[in-house]
């Protein structure tokens, strides 16, 4: 405890040096950070322990998004209904909040933005009246804490499935690993790592480790502090030995043959300028948020040698993580494709307003149809690995992305390490892919 005592006062005490004179005000701060100070939302009828479903779900239409509504009223699962629980930030990016934030604005384009060295750039609350407010939740999401300063997901199952029958088509194992080069708070060193040539902001890197087919076929993604530059993205195909540049359209593409984008990863993995955001209001809903080590574990497949177990999945198809849902404060953003030839119209993005992680999405296709829905389950860290305890990291601890149309879906159960011995600087660069695909 005193450690943490220590490291935390460390931090607090870098981040100070140099900063603005005008600080956030601590009423910004309260109402950003902690949303559940003064009470946790209700609604009427919900309690924790209850189960939501065909029986009852248009009582509680009001606090699910349209696809979660119409999965639970054509019977493919059930909500099981949790406490909402305060999943609080590092104390150190709080800090960096109140000394940086305070003069950050956007730029006169779209996709420019003041320079900001740590924390959320916007922590006031959007108002409807702001006809840039979806924009400034925009950048909160991308300057969030989702992962903290660096992460690893070790390993990553993904696996197809047939909604309608059931049948496990195919699982890939694969690893992930997330590096900030920049807004740096918790990790040594911070704010920013150096040197820094290429004035990287966040770089994600994979590789998949089965099935042969595809083993040692690896990703890397390099996006720039700059957001008006296009994200540099390569892939090292095992059986061709060679690295690639991918176009900026192959990130639309099905990933592994996945219904997966790399667009979609984490809820939205592009560039703030390649969207128009608009913000929609403010609601309370229940989200995929829970403590991992309460829920019911895969106890058949995917255990790891050290005893750990991934979430299980049920409902239509398996294509469900069987998990609680919490009420919880949610910005509602939507984001609209600058390229006309981009394969969607919209998204609908539900961004926590405590954590601005991005639980749930709905996709909509050219047509203006609903599409795809994407579910990325959050664990609390203090209730997951013991590494993950006291980082204040909202754990990515399942997902599903369910092709409404298609009747199809890939569900994915993995580990995730906050721990940045997993993710060195070195594992992000193309002379790595090569030497991992000898």
């Amino acid at each position: 405890m005193l450690k943490k005592t220590l490291l935390s006062a460390a931090i607090a005490l870098t981040l100070a040096t140099g900063a603005q004179a005008a600080e956030v005000s601590e009423e910004i701060i309260q109402e950003s950070f902690f949303p559940y100070a003064k009470g946790t939302p209700e609604f009427t009828g919900l309690k924790a322990g209850m189960v939501i479903n065909q029986g009852n779900v248009e009582q509680f239409k009001d606090v699910l998004d349209p696809a979660m509504y119409m999965f639970v009223k054509n019977g493919d699962t059930e909500i099981k209904v949790g406490e909402t629980t305060d999943f609080a930030l590092h104390p150190s990016y709080i800090e960096a909040t109140r000394k940086y934030s305070a003069d950050v604005q956007l730029g006169a384009e779209h996709g420019e933005i003041s320079d900001t060295i740590a924390g959320r750039p916007f922590p006031a609350e959007p108002s409807m009246d702001d006809p840039r407010a979806g924009e400034k939740l925009a950048w909160n999401y991308k300057y969030g804490y989702n992962w903290g300063d660096s992460a690893a997901i070790m390993p990553f199952y993904w696996t197809m499935r047939d909604m309608e029958s059931g049948n496990k088509e195919r699982t890939i194992k694969m690893n992930f690993h997330f590096l900030n080069f920049t807004h740096r708070t918790s990790q040594e060193p911070y704010p920013a790592i150096t040197p820094n040539p290429s004035e990287l902001f966040r770089g994600i890197y994979v590789q998949v480790l089965e099935p042969f087919d595809v083993k040692n076929t690896q990703l890397l993604i390099h996006r720039f502090e700059d957001d008006t530059k296009v994200d540099n993205a390569y892939l090292y195909l095992g059986f061709q030995r060679r690295v690639r540049r991918l176009s900026s359209g192959q990130t639309t593409d099905a990933f592994l043959g996945t219904d997966v984008m790399i667009e979609d990863f984490e809820g939205y993995n592009g560039r703030i300028s390649d969207m128009k955001w608009t913000y929609k209001g403010t609601k309370h809903l229940l989200m995929p948020m829970y403590n991992h080590n309460d829920m019911v574990l895969d106890t058949e497949t995917h255990q790891d040698d050290d005893g750990y177990q991934v979430v299980a999945f049920g409902g239509q198809g398996g294509c469900f993580p069987e998990i609680t849902w919490q009420l919880r404060k949610v910005y509602v953003v939507e984001s609209e494709p600058v390229d006309p030839n981009h394969p969607i119209s919209k998204r609908q993005h539900y961004m926590d307003a405590q954590t601005f992680i991005i639980p749930r999405n709905i996709t909509y296709d050219r047509k203006g149809d609903m599409w795809k829905s994407w579910t990325i389950g959050q664990s609390h860290p203090d209730h997951h690995l013991p590494v993950n305890k006291g980082t204040g990291v909202s754990i990515d601890d399942s997902f599903t992305m369910i092709d409404i149309q298609a009747n199809h879906c890939t569900t994915g159960q993995f580990k995730g390490i906050v721990d940045p011995e997993r993710s060195p600087v070195d594992k992000f660069s193309v002379q790595n892919m090569r030497a991992s695909g000898r």
